[in-house]
């Protein structure tokens, strides 16, 4: 077969590692990464020469319904492992190319760059300007314009086939069980290289039309979730008008109930307005109690603590996981199981304020004792003897849960 591009077979090996890490559900094709990687190096061969020969065509997108957290669904779309490989191909050749253009304040699926990143400069600014925009983008990665998103490509690249199989991803169909339709806009969330192409297309619908026309709002972008700084209210009230405007001729729009504004109330803003919050990437930013460490004196301030429905996301991740009647284990395998997801909460929701993740702890404290109520006949309907026997362990091993060792081992109501 001829070779038509010149792809580096040790750009696929590198992309299936990434993959691999990445791990990720079976597609279309129900092959999981381990059947794929049964045959290996056939199956990298394959993808790498098809490739190469430009007869490569992506199968068919399976859409995958997934809850979300304020209610309802949104449709994941999960391509099957090979096309997830052959994907981050040409992720690895483009993102080099489109990376060096993105602006600063650009923070979601960016290397070096975090959403804690994001919460910690919108903490500073919020301190700064007395009102902010908030806005989400109404079904972003389905409502991507082909013909701008294509436009901005050309723009940063000539390779021929980075190009072409862009655009074939972007045609690819989405199988759902009703059958298989094709696309005429948008790219799958769930892609390995949705992310990018949508920051490249967010790069020139808001962050740069905001750099030249807005250049003294700063500005946090993280995906489709957004902020824009602002001096006064009225300043607000003009950008959501002309934002409104300039994500329509983009073929995009603001979602409505998510997009809003808000006035940063604190000791030393103290005026009455309706919307005195907002929830970002999982944090509530409010007015709180905060405390003068120079004179000890207790003031109000506009901080970031992690949000409702964050606190609520991970006490149902405990309750499902169903740990109290896990008796078959021992509270050191419950450990090894589970303290990794403890440790990944306290390090990202625990960054900010890190007393109002109490009540998680406390959480899946009670989830202990009740574990220990089931699994001992002598705690039988016995709750403070099994609350006792939960904390002396925590007092003689703390190394067993990340919060025992922050001293965090009682059990809260």
């Amino acid at each position: 077969m001829t070779r038509s591009y010149n792809i580096p077979k040790e750009l696929v090996m590198k992309a299936y590692k990434l993959v691999k890490t990445n791990a990720g559900s079976a597609g279309v094709d129900k092959q999981s990464l381990e059947d794929f990687e049964r045959n290996l190096k056939d199956n990298l061969y394959k993808i790498w020469n098809r490739m190469s020969s430009g007869s490569y065509f992506p199968p068919a997108v399976k859409a995958v319904p997934i809850p979300k957290r304020a209610g309802g669904t949104r449709i994941l779309g999960v391509p099957t492992v090979g096309d997830r490989i052959a994907q981050m191909v040409v992720k690895l050749e483009f993102e080099p190319k489109v990376e060096p253009y993105f602006l600063e304040d650009s923070y979601g699926y960016r290397p070096n760059k975090s959403a804690i990143d994001a919460i910690r400069i919108t903490r500073k600014r919020s301190w700064q300007y007395d009102w902010v925009l908030e806005f989400d983008i109404k079904g972003l990665f389905d409502n991507i314009p082909h013909n701008l998103l294509m436009k901005a490509i050309r723009k940063h690249t000539n390779c021929k086939w980075t190009i072409m199989y862009i655009e074939r991803w972007l045609k690819a169909s989405i199988s759902t069980p009703e059958g298989e339709s094709r696309r005429d806009k948008g790219t799958p969330q769930g892609g390995v290289i949705s992310p990018l192409l949508s920051n490249l297309f967010l790069h020139y619908a808001y962050d740069l039309w905001m750099k030249i026309n807005h250049s003294h709002k700063p500005w946090c972008r993280y995906a489709d979730d957004g902020l824009a700084h602002c001096k006064t209210e009225n300043d607000a009230k003009q950008l959501l008008i002309e934002l409104k405007v300039r994500f329509a001729e983009c073929g995009l729009e603001l979602h409505p109930d998510k997009t809003k504004i808000i006035y940063c109330k604190d000791s030393n803003r103290k005026e009455k307005y309706p919307n005195k919050s907002f929830d970002f990437l999982g944090y509530t930013f409010r007015c709180r109690e905060a405390r003068n460490s120079q004179n000890n004196t207790r003031f109000g301030s506009f901080i970031p603590a992690v949000s409702k429905s964050a606190l609520k996301s991970m006490r149902k991740k405990t309750r499902s996981m169903n740990w109290r009647n896990r008796t078959d284990l021992s509270l050191k395998e419950i450990s090894k199981l589970y303290n990794p997801v403890l440790i990944g909460w306290r390090n990202y929701y625990g960054k900010f304020c890190k007393s109002a993740m109490r009540p998680i702890w406390g959480h899946f404290n009670k989830t202990l004792v009740k574990w220990a109520m089931n699994k001992y006949k002598c705690f039988r309907n016995k709750k403070t003897k099994a609350a006792i026997f939960i904390e002396n362990i925590a007092e003689k091993h703390k190394e067993l849960f990340i919060h025992w060792k922050d001293g965090i081992k009682d059990v809260i109501a």
